[in-house]
């Protein structure tokens, strides 16, 4: 994870109690949807680190509509916030909303949120348009003194971004999960593995690969972990990943062996 500058952490200690106590009493008067907009334009400002006149975009407009709020370093469009009420719930129709903004404007990163709840998304420009989640944080429950809440906020602050803290996150969560761990345990490594301790508790035993994959699959591992669009791309992960560091391995014994 990135290291965060302990100005960074100061400020989150410093800011984010008032931003708690500023939602608490906006979602006590159910606040309408530009009211919201307000306070997460604050909230940039002042927990995040950016300039709110130079670095903070309301109403950015893309193509025919507008998104709440751009945020932009250097001339370039970090990434965009739509923003909901503060007593919405967030939904499915609202985070697509915010990736065809992404989409449209060739933004990789989008960000919902209600003030409370908030959501960071990846935008993947495939056929078609999809998204994966980055990081979803609940602001009135983080902790900004410890290291976890802190590694939330920085994904979207100033300095965070200038650290490329967020690709980092992202890259995190694309290999550290129940996918790619499932993928790795039904890989012909840990199958041959798993082949020889078993080998090693009886004498004789006959237990072929194929017999211990199906086990693994059927009974071992839970259905979506092993099945779907998400499990297919995390087998070919491995196996490229694999075949990399085998590359990788005979390129030095030929080396060595020069």
């Amino acid at each position: 994870m990135a290291r965060i500058p302990k100005r960074v952490a100061d400020r989150f200690v410093r800011e984010v109690p008032k931003f708690q106590e500023v939602l608490r009493n906006a979602s006590n008067r159910d606040v309408n949807e530009a009211d919201t907009v307000t306070i997460v334009a604050d909230i940039l400002s002042r927990v995040f680190g950016f300039d709110k006149y130079t670095e903070v975009t309301k109403e950015f407009a893309i193509r025919r509509s507008y998104c709440d709020l751009a945020v932009t370093t250097d001339e370039k469009v970090q990434y965009l916030i739509e923003v909901k009420a503060i007593g919405m719930e967030l939904r499915e129709n609202h985070l697509r909303q915010a990736i065809d903004y992404g989409a449209n404007h060739g933004i990789e990163w989008v960000v919902l949120t209600n003030g409370i709840a908030w959501e960071v998304h990846a935008v993947r420009f495939k056929r078609p348009i999809g998204h994966e989640l980055v990081c979803a944080f609940d602001l009135l429950e983080l902790d900004p003194s410890q290291e976890d809440s802190q590694q939330k906020l920085f994904l979207l602050t100033k300095k965070g971004l200038s650290k490329a803290a967020i690709e980092e996150f992202h890259e995190h969560v694309q290999i550290v999960n129940r996918f790619v761990i499932g993928a790795i345990v039904l890989s012909d490594t840990v199958v041959a593995a798993v082949r020889r301790e078993l080998r090693k508790t009886s004498d004789g035993l006959r237990v072929d690969k194929e017999e211990i994959e199906t086990l693994l699959r059927n009974e071992v591992l839970k259905r979506d972990v092993v099945e779907g669009e998400a499990a297919s791309e995390a087998t070919e992960r491995v196996k490229k990943g694999v075949a990399k560091a085998r590359r990788k391995s005979a390129a030095k014994r030929a080396d060595d062996a020069v």
